[in-house]
Order: structure tokens, then C-alpha cells, then sequence
């Protein structure tokens, strides 16, 4: 947020009058006005900035205190998701909320706006802002804590903005919200008991990783999991290897469905990518041997060298699997901020993958901490690591949950699994592949 004085400044009376002064001799000066203000009314718009900032402070420390190391999966996850569920039928069976509509402008800090009326009253229905604040047509600091804390609950970025995204979220219906509490209870009921003493939880929905160490989550990453038309499986497995500085050795169904149209568009795809073409017999080929208008190139093995561009990034995370996945960096480092994760093609992408790798080493292989990662990543030398003791890992799909501060989450059902067009898909526990 702009502020009128510079860090480090000091925030007295006549520093606050001398910033008025200042705003009217520039206006006198450009022979136009700060929006015809007076220097009272400019003082109180300064002063209503000033209060918008401590309530900004106040918002994120606020939005700190809403997360929680409860894992997902987990008995107490149960409980909270039947009181979530009351919560939500009292809702229901008093009419649900009213729908928000913005006439396609983005509310913000700020805003004046009759469609903030109907915001503050879906905000306190759905227990993001107080029922005393319901009334009134100004976007203000309340508001927009409101409307960050809604967003932290539905997995989108915390800006305060009500644009399209944070929109679609608060026009879905309540009775929509109480069916998916009602499917993901059963979910995470068949879930919620002993998963091992650490493990690591991929939420599919919520393109988030946590790792789990005797019942508390040590950390959450941010993940980027599989488009709708190449799903990350969900199962349970467990990681027995990682992959330093590894070759990325081209799945046959992106060798159709990408890397083919690619070599047709640009044949010197390969050779900036540092992808190298192999038939089976180990022979090393090159681009113009191959027919790139049929599908003669899924006969063959394309692999990428380790380095800056490699699509593993720096780091390989092996689970067993027949699906062909596993968990990996990625250089791509920018989808990690967006709202939308669904881009992968069914492997999962981590973020800070370095903390999660040195994490799952020291628990369980001697001699591994995070200074000897990242000297092996810095070398750039191939190095392979079995786990001395592997970890379960469980790719899970649960897109409402509640946890021990009463936030209840919901994510988008991405893979339509929720059944909200008609039966719900219930995923019990899952054998171990090994």
C-alpha cells in the first residue's frame, strides 16, 4: 500500500499537516485539485490511509493465526469437519447467502460501491466478518480483512481484491459447501488413522504438500499437480529414493501429446531444450532422423541433461507407482504464485523442495542434513539415494475440511470428483504400492 511518508519518516501532527500543505500547493500549482479536496478533508483521507494500515497489519498477523500444524488427515480433522458440517446446515436451512454481484468491476480497499452491501452480508453469513459490520456501501479495512480471510480458506491468494476468482468462490452456494463437507468427511474419516510417524500428504485439490512428523505438520508446500486431462493419481505409496541433479527421461504420453507438435512448430525445439534422442539400443540419434509427422518418435527414448533446464529442476522424488509419477523441482518457479496449480502432466511440482528433501533425509538416512543437499545440488553431479528407512506417502483428494480454530477450507473440485452433478466419488483407504 502507498504511503505518504517515506520509511523512516516521522509521523507527527505537523508532518501529517505539512503533507496536506503540500497536496494543495501542488493542486494550486497544476491548476487542478486532489479531488477538490479542503486540507481537512485531505487530512482525513490521510488519516483514513493511516487506519487502513494498522488494520493491514493487524490482517496478516490475523491470517498467520487462522493456519494451523494440524495435518489433514487425521481423527481430530473428523471432529471438526462434523462441526463444520452443523455449522453449515444452520446456514442452509436459513436460506443460504445472498449472491455478489460486482457488475464486472474489481472491488478493493477503497471502493464505494451499492454490490458492497450484499459482500459485507455473504462475508458474515459464511462467519468471515463480524454480524455488527454487515451494513454499509464503503470497501473498508474490515472488509478487506474479511474478504483476505475468505480467500486464505479457499486456497487463492490473500490480496483483499474481489476479482473473478475470489467472486466465482463466493457465489457458490451454501448447500453446495455442505454437500462437499458432507462427501469429504467420509474421505477423511477412511483416512484418519495411523499413517505412519512421518509421512508426506500430497492434497490434490489444494495443490498443497504437507510433511507430517508424529501427528504434526512440520511443513506445507505449495504444489503444482495434474491438468483435468492428465490427473495426478490419488493412491498410497511410499518414497524410497531421491534423484540429484537428475536426466528427465520423456513419458511416452508427453512424447504425443507435446513434444511431437513441438518438433513440428520449431525443429530446433530439442536442441535448446538439451533433450537427446536414444533408441533402445543405446544409440544416440539425431532430430532429422526422425519422421516428426508421424508417431514414429514414441517408438523412441528422449531424455534431458541435468541442469539449470532440466523440467526436473534440481531434485527427484521416487515413489512406487504404475502411473509413471513422482514428486520433483521444477524450474518453473513462477506457477507456484498463481491461484490455478492444475499444470503438470500428473506429477506433482514442490515448492522449497530443498526443505522437504533435507527433511525426509534426516529423518531417516544417517550421515544427511541440509548443508550436504544442497553441496550435491551445487556440484551439479548425478547422485542417487535410497532412503535407509522409506516414507508413506499418500496422494489424497479432500476439497473441504475444517480444522482446531474452527477455519473451514474449501478448494475447487478440480478432477470432479465431489459427485455435485451426481454421485459422489469416495476414495477409501488405499493398499501400499511397493
Amino acid at each position: 500500500m502507498n504511503r505518504l511518508f517515506a520509511a523512516g519518516e516521522t509521523r507527527s501532527t505537523s508532518g501529517r499537516f505539512a503533507v496536506v500543505a503540500a497536496l494543495c500547493v501542488a493542486a494550486t500549482l497544476t491548476g487542478t485539485s486532489v479531488r477538490a479536496e479542503s486540507p481537512l478533508q485531505a487530512l482525513r483521507h490521510y488519516q483514513e490511509h493511516e487506519q487502513w494500515e494498522a488494520k493491514l497489519d493487524d490482517t496478516l498477523r490475523n491470517l498467520d493465526q487462522i493456519r494451523t500444524n494440524q495435518p489433514t488427515l487425521s481423527a481430530a480433522t473428523v471432529v471438526h469437519i462434523e462441526n463444520a458440517i452443523s455449522k453449515y446446515r444452520r446456514i442452509v436451512s436459513n436460506g443460504g447467502w445472498a449472491k455478489v454481484n460486482t457488475n464486472g468491476r474489481n472491488l478493493r480497499l477503497g471502493s464505494w460501491d451499492s454490490s458492497v452491501v450484499a459482500l459485507r452480508q455473504r462475508l458474515v453469513t459464511s462467519g468471515d466478518l463480524d454480524p455488527e459490520l454487515a451494513s454499509g456501501q464503503r470497501f473498508d479495512g474490515d472488509v478487506d480483512a474479511a474478504v483476505r480471510r475468505f480467500q486464505v480458506r479457499h486456497g487463492l491468494r490473500p490480496d483483499g481484491v474481489v476479482g473473478q476468482a475470489a467472486l466465482i468462490a463466493l457465489n457458490v452456494p451454501a448447500a453446495v459447501r455442505l454437500r462437499q463437507l458432507e462427501t469429504n468427511l467420509v474421505r477423511v474419516r477412511a483416512m484418519s488413522g495411523y499413517l505412519g510417524d512421518t509421512y508426506v500428504m500430497v492434497n490434490i485439490p489444494a495443490a498443497e504438500i504437507e510433511a507430517v512428523d508424529h501427528g504434526v505438520v512440520r511443513s506445507r508446500h505449495t504444489a503444482v499437480v495434474g491438468k483435468i486431462d492428465r490427473q495426478t493419481p490419488i493412491l498410497a505409496s511410499k518414497i524410497y529414493e531421491l534423484n540429484f541433479n537428475p536426466f528427465w527421461t520423456v513419458p511416452r504420453s508427453i512424447i504425443r501429446k507435446d513434444l511431437i507438435p513441438k518438433m513440428q512448430q520449431d525443429p530446433q525445439y530439442l536442441a535448446k531444450n538439451n533433450i537427446r534422442i536414444f533408441d533402445w539400443h543405446g544409440n544416440e540419434l539425431q532430430a532429422t532422423d526422425v519422421d516428426w509427422t508421424t508417431d514414429e518418435a514414441v517408438k523412441l527414448k528422449f531424455r534431458q541433461d541435468p541442469g539449470k533446464e532440466n523440467s526436473l529442476g534440481s531434485i527427484r522424488i521416487n515413489f512406487h507407482n504404475t502411473h509413471q509419477v513422482y514428486l520433483h523441482d521444477t524450474p518453473s518457479k513462477s506457477l507456484f504464485t498463481q491461484d490455478y496449480r492444475f499444470d503438470s502432466s500428473g506429477c506433482v511440482r514442490v515448492d522449497h523442495v530443498r526443505d522437504l528433501v533435507s527433511w525426509l533425509l534426516e529423518s531417516t538416512t544417517p550421515d544427511w542434513n541440509r548443508a550436504r543437499v544442497d553441496e550435491v545440488i551445487a556440484s551439479g553431479a548425478r547422485e542417487d539415494v535410497k532412503l535407509a528407512t522409506q516414507v508413506p506417502l499418500y496422494l489424497a483428494y479432500v476439497t473441504a475440511w475444517a480444522n482446531d480454530k474452527g477455519v473451514v477450507n474449501f478448494r475447487e473440485d478440480i478432477y470432479n470428483r465431489d459427485g455435485l452433478n451426481g454421485e459422489p466419488v469416495i476414495e477409501g483407504p488405499q493398499v501400499f504400492l511397493q
